[in-house]
């Protein structure tokens, strides 16, 4: 995963303030329907997806989010950011960025924006080399593209004590 983009050092944001050193990392790729999250161990070696949330409104999502990250002993977050194949952000990245400032106050974890580029596509096709069928690869797609999300944030070797409080 070092060679997919936006999952190479250059694109670790730099040490500038608040990022934990040890402790579980929550991976979260928000659509609009639903938001696909993965989870790392506590060395920061191995990410697993863990689950596709259906969201349900402002209320229910903000006490699913808490419950996953205290069930999860986790201590950041990161957030897929939508780039275009152009380098710009559009319209689903600025969605993406207000949900990982929501997610931020709805924690109290920090967070980075990780682009997540291909991500969905990559993970799609490995569900399709299962020959799982539609329904099933929908099912998992999401957490998926989130576990391929986090590990190649590990792999960029970005933590531990790189990102920041976007207070």
């Amino acid at each position: 995963m070092k060679n997919e983009p936006g999952l190479d050092e250059d694109s670790c944001p730099k040490k500038e303030a608040y990022w934990p050193q040890k402790g579980r990392i929550l991976a979260l790729d928000p659509g609009t329907v639903r938001i696909g999250v993965a989870i790392c161990d506590k060395d920061r070696k191995i990410s697993s997806p863990l689950e596709v949330w259906t969201r349900q409104g402002n209320d229910p999502d903000k006490r699913w989010i808490k419950r996953i990250v205290d069930k999860e002993d986790a201590v950041a977050l990161i957030v897929g950011l939508p780039i275009r194949s152009q380098g710009e952000e559009g319209e689903s990245a600025r969605r993406a960025r207000g949900f990982a400032h929501w997610a931020h106050l709805a924690t109290g974890l920090p967070y980075q924006m990780v682009d997540e580029s291909f991500t969905t596509r990559f993970a799609e096709s490995a569900l399709w080399e299962m020959q799982l069928t539609h329904q099933n690869r929908r099912a998992r797609r999401d957490a998926i593209a989130a576990q391929m999300l986090l590990q190649g944030y590990l792999e960029a070797g970005c933590p531990p004590g790189e990102g920041k409080n976007p207070e």
